[in-house]
């Protein structure tokens, strides 16, 4: 049903390059803003879960098919809950909630991510088939498959860990002590050809990535980043709420519904 876990990929990629800066210029002050990044880095690599949310306002593509918001809590065991929401842009693409625990997956879309995202009349029939209930099925069906990565921490660290070996070398500049959220932040900031980057760690040891801005002529991209290590709700869906999804395939003939999540 997912078909690609680029809702993680734009977190990643919204870190990568400011992780991977050049040398920081000189504020006079320890620890230095290369310094901040690196420790803050390093938390993320080592975090056992997070709950991860990103909102995307970006103007530059409508497409009703990519996430522009989500709230994932996650952990390196693969486990997750949370919900995304469709549509960049100003289009509207629906949302869907999701639980994973193991290789069970539970995903409960309302009728216009199913109308949008499943081709032809089959989208109608979806939301008529599952109502208010979850699809319920295993990461050994193709349909659920990309939904491993999008739930996996591990996923994530490793793409943020090759994004930032790979991304532009730029000075870091580290800015006066602000707050986010009632917490004492350092913001530092990179450049991207015509993009800024900016990663809020924490003054206070543990430095840990609180918050992260990606600004641009048509770029609004915010992530924010709490619960280090917190673990994911281990609740999931009664049967009464589910429906297997096999009952999909009859709907959607073999598996045609790729949204970019």
């Amino acid at each position: 049903m997912v078909g690609h876990p680029s809702a993680l990929l734009a977190a990643t990629a919204l870190c990568a390059g400011v992780f991977a800066a050049g040398p920081a210029v000189a504020a006079g002050a320890d620890p230095s803003a290369q310094e901040l990044a690196d420790d803050a880095k390093q938390e993320l690599l080592d975090a056992h879960s997070l709950h991860l949310t990103l909102v995307n306002r970006s103007d530059s593509t409508r497409d009703a098919r990519t996430p522009a918001a989500f709230d994932l809590r996650l952990d390196e065991d693969g486990n997750c809950a949370g919900s995304l929401r469709m549509g960049t842009g100003g289009a509207n693409g629906g949302s869907v909630e999701l639980v994973k625990r193991g290789d069970e997956v539970w995903m409960k879309p309302d009728a216009t991510f199913w109308k949008t995202q499943v081709p032809g009349g089959g989208g109608d029939l979806a939301a008529q088939l599952f109502g208010d209930r979850y699809m319920h099925g295993t990461t050994d069906d193709p349909m659920l498959d990309g939904l491993a990565e999008t739930c996996d921490l591990d996923a994530f660290r490793d793409q943020l860990d090759d994004g930032s070996q790979k991304a532009a070398q730029d000075q870091l500049t580290k800015g006066d002590e602000t707050t986010v959220a009632g917490t004492d932040v350092v913001p530092l900031t990179g450049r991207d050809d015509d993009k800024t980057l900016t990663l809020y760690v924490t003054a206070d040891d543990p430095h840990q990535l609180v918050r992260a801005t990606e600004k641009g002529p048509d770029d609004d991209i915010t992530m924010t980043l709490t619960d280090y290590d917190k673990p994911v709700p281990s609740s999931t869906p009664s049967p009464d709420e589910s429906v297997d999804i096999s009952k999909l395939h009859d709907v959607a003939p073999g598996g045609q519904t790729p949204p970019q999540a």
